[in-house]
């Protein structure tokens, strides 16, 4: 015999609406399922659209036979790069220190240390993580939140993606109702503002694109599980508070920022990777985006 779970549900959908249920029976992998795992496992297997909260009620695990085995498939697929180039001297954020890439041993020297036609050279970069398209974690704003070795690796890679487009020539400041009416779930939300085409620039550092206090409540209650922009800051930079930052990573949802080419992928159909190296002790790095699309 295999574990079930028994429970209600209360679901509101993002362009309005929701819907209900009471006693529903669901096949669970093991001996319990979180609600997020129950409120996702429920959404996929009822191949519900644009769902925001999801509230799960009166859970109770019961002992049955499975009634139902998952199914897999493979596409092939291309990569689109949505990093920006790091080089010696680059200024990402005004106010801190440009990369330094050098060389630690050259190629001239190593040939004293090698057989005649054996050359290497081995690198030396000094930089703040901050530098280049990078990610944050919760440890980057929270003391006791989890830095790059704790996060999961699969928070880092082929999240399913979405791009929401909100030029930065219409608004500067991204509000919780230019995000509704999307299927954001669950999912890696790219914002696409157009302020990537300023980047290397000092109109970059001003006066950006950013989100609202407000849309990063929205995309928190609708459990996205990452938000990229193509912008200097995800937080306006006017006075001293950083809401987005602090609402984002508070609840573990990871933060791209200087992303470029998202002109280039579709609006849908594809998966996002931003995967940093395992520090410890590091709430922000360098990452090289990109998006795999399924090739048509």
């Amino acid at each position: 015999m295999n574990k079930r779970v028994k429970f209600d549900f209360d679901i509101t959908f993002t362009n309005g609406g929701g819907i209900k249920g009471e006693d529903f029976r669901l096949d669970i992998a093991g001996d319990d399922i979180s609600d997020k795992e129950l409120a996702d496992y429920i959404i996929a297997d009822m191949r519900l659209l644009m769902v925001g909260e999801a509230k799960i009620l009166n859970k109770e695990i019961i002992t049955e036979a499975h009634k139902r085995k998952p199914i897999d498939a493979t596409e092939e697929s291309y990569l689109i790069d949505l990093s920006h180039t790091i080089e010696n001297g680059l200024v990402t954020y005004k106010g801190l220190p440009a990369p330094v890439i050098c060389d630690y041993l050259s190629r001239e020297d190593s040939r004293a240390l090698y057989e005649e036609g054996t050359e290497f050279q081995i690198g030396k970069i000094e930089m703040v993580t901050n530098t280049g398209t990078y990610i944050d974690c919760p440890f980057h704003r929270y003391e006791h939140g989890k830095d790059l070795s704790e996060m999961p690796l699969e928070r880092f890679a082929d999240l399913d993606g979405i791009v929401i487009r909100v030029p930065y020539t219409t608004t500067r400041s991204i509000t919780a109702d230019m995000l509704r009416n999307y299927e954001i779930r669950n999912r890696a939300v790219l914002i696409h503002t157009g302020w990537a085409s300023h980047w290397n620039t000092p109109q970059y550092y001003e006066d950006h694109a950013h989100l609202t206090q407000d849309a990063a409540e929205y995309l928190r209650d609708c459990a996205v599980k990452l938000v990229g922009i193509d912008s200097h800051n995800i937080d306006s930079t006017y006075g001293k508070s950083r809401p987005v930052h602090t609402i984002l990573l508070g609840a573990e949802i990871l933060i791209v920022e200087h992303l470029c080419n998202l002109e280039v992928l579709p609006d849908d159909g594809f998966t996002f990777s931003a995967v940093p190296p395992k520090f410890k002790g590091a709430g922000t790095f360098p990452v090289r985006a990109m998006a795999r699309l399924k090739k048509r």
